[in-house]
């Protein structure tokens, strides 16, 4: 049990538990920022207001059932292709690897200026 203490308190399992959470919250933003804000445009410029709700049927429709409800097809078990849940994943994929990508070229120009500025002398370091 001891050896599980030390792995759970180790500096780089807290910094990677931290980085999980944070992620999670920004997984949050970044979905409501697509469904909520991005894909109501981009659906009412294709002509509707709820882009991820498009789909394409491969079936037959049972009686009683909309055959213009996305969800109520989908938990009758119609076989249809849901193009608009597809398109709304890969928007905000794309916006999360964005955001990555922008993160980690600033951290590589942080480390670049870093690096380029003169090391203090020894005597120079307080502690």
């Amino acid at each position: 049990m001891s050896g599980f203490r030390e792995f759970i308190t180790r500096g780089n399992v807290v910094d990677l538990a931290v980085a999980v959470i944070i992620g999670v919250a920004f997984t949050a933003i970044i979905t409501s920022l697509t469904d909520d804000i991005i894909m109501p445009v981009v659906g009412y410029l294709f002509g509707g207001l709820d882009f991820s709700s498009y789909f394409l049927l491969l079936g037959e429709v049972p009686d009683g059932i909309d055959p213009y409800n996305y969800e109520a097809l989908k938990e009758a078990g119609v076989p249809m292709v849901g193009y608009g849940q597809f398109i709304t994943a890969a928007v905000n994929f794309l916006i999360i690897a964005f955001i990555i990508y922008l993160i980690v070229k600033m951290l590589k120009k942080a480390a670049r200026e870093r690096a380029a500025e003169p090391a203090a002398d020894a005597a120079e370091i307080v502690l």
